[in-house]
């Protein structure tokens, strides 16, 4: 009797932990309803697009997919790379804006997902080449193209004028007899202003440079190729302008923002920087010289007819992220044709076929002609995974050379010996 009220006892057992399983047991409860799918987004103040514009993309993004909240934090450049390392593993932030210079490192790290797989969907044909360099590596994609930049040729069109020239300098020898010929003429006393600081901009000239001399400091092989022809070229043009006093003195000392001061003051005749300069020239409320700004693609040699340095951002997912696809949904709502077309304004889109749209043309149409030519030529800073600590040694070797410390030769041959080094510890 026993047995069989055990034998019993367990057959019920069995029947209500089935029933339950099934969802069929009369007393079990109801799953819960899921709430919102919550993500954490991460984005830079001094972007293209303002604070304003990504807030206001995010309520549409919003408004369109209720059931998804978006919280969104703005930082410093120089917070951006502290914070997602910090927080990547934990899936602090979902949706992070990264780098160009990122990919490598954070892909070896596994600090953002390898998003290959979901790029198949994309039309990454009518994305411009440069734009999609800025979330690849070692043939895969880790993240989304978003911010298209690059660095230009930005020319004062009157002191050209006044020394008897019709058009922007299509090499760099012509820049510099044009150069020449300003001073010459007391138009200019330092007709160029570069970002020659020792900081990460001092980088992004001297890519810009050695890539339009023909040099290259990563070679084919993968392996450094610092102290190479080309980039002893662009290094020893760099040194002589400052010796023939075309090149103000200061460079050494500026950034960006301190490149474009002198420009729109009327003090320099030629200038390298990013798109902001050209909306930034043209506001009577900081410029004095509005309808002189020009810009035209950066000057070539022989080897190159033009090169650029990649500036591009793009939008990336931790490998953290407890909601990838929501975020990988967000991502592609930001980055879409529409939302681009919309906030031409700020930032140029990465959509080839956006820049035959009327409207994206009108927003600033000699800066979009310029694009299409200028985005042909961007190339990359070192995509390698040591990245930073290289150019922390190259910023001090090229600066070293600048300031008549070491010869362009002895300064690129010490910076490939730390490269070498940096990359067998890697």
């Amino acid at each position: 009797m026993r047995k069989r009220m055990i034998a019993a006892a367990i057959a019920v057992a069995l029947v209500a932990a089935l029933a339950a399983t099934l969802g069929l047991a009369g007393c079990a409860k109801p799953a819960a309803k899921k709430g919102p799918v919550e993500l954490n987004a991460l984005f830079m103040k001094q972007a293209g697009y303002s604070e304003d514009d990504i807030t206001a993309m995010t309520a549409e993004f919003t408004k369109a997919n209720p059931k998804v909240k978006v919280n969104l934090t703005f930082v410093a450049y120089e917070e951006l790379e502290p914070k997602i390392l910090a927080s990547y593993s934990s899936g602090g932030y979902d949706v992070v804006l990264g780098d160009c210079i990122w990919p490598p490192k954070f892909s070896k790290a596994g600090v953002v997902l390898d998003v290959t797989k979901r790029m198949a969907a994309v039309d990454t044909k009518d994305i411009f080449k440069g734009a999609l360099d800025s979330v690849s590596y070692d043939g895969k994609y880790y993240g989304m193209p978003w911010l298209n930049d690059c660095k230009y040729l930005f020319y004062n069109k009157s002191m050209l004028k006044k020394a008897g020239f019709s058009a922007p300098p299509a090499t760099w020898d012509e820049l510099a007899a044009m150069a020449k010929a300003i001073k010459a003429k007391g138009i200019a006393k330092y007709p160029i202003a570069w970002s020659w600081s020792q900081a990460e901009a001092l980088i992004c000239d001297y890519t810009a440079l050695s890539e339009a001399f023909g040099g290259g400091m990563i070679g084919t092989d993968g392996k450094p190729a610092i102290s190479a022809d080309g980039n002893l070229k662009a290094l020893e043009f760099m040194v002589k302008s400052l010796k023939d006093g075309i090149t103000n003195p200061k460079s050494t000392e500026m950034l960006e923002n301190d490149v474009l001061a002198t420009f729109i003051a009327g003090n320099a005749a030629f200038g390298l920087n990013w798109t902001y300069m050209y909306a930034a020239g043209k506001d009577p409320a900081q410029s004095k010289i509005g309808a002189d700004v020009g810009i035209a693609p950066i000057p070539g040699t022989a080897a190159a007819k033009s090169a650029t340095v990649n500036g591009g951002m793009p939008l990336m997912i931790t490998s953290g992220s407890k909601n990838p696809d929501a975020a990988w949904n967000y991502i592609l709502y930001l980055s879409s044709q529409d939302v681009q077309k919309k906030y031409a304004k700020n930032a140029l889109p990465i959509w080839k076929s956006l820049f035959e749209d009327a409207s994206v043309v009108a927003t600033s149409p000699e800066v979009v002609v310029t694009s299409k030519t200028q985005y042909d030529y961007i190339r990359n800073r070192p995509q390698v995974p040591y990245y930073g600590e290289l150019s922390t040694e190259l910023q001090a070797d090229i600066q070293s050379a600048l300031l008549g410390k070491m010869t362009p030769a002895a300064a690129l041959a010490a910076a490939q010996a730390k490269a070498v080094d940096l990359a067998a510890k890697k």
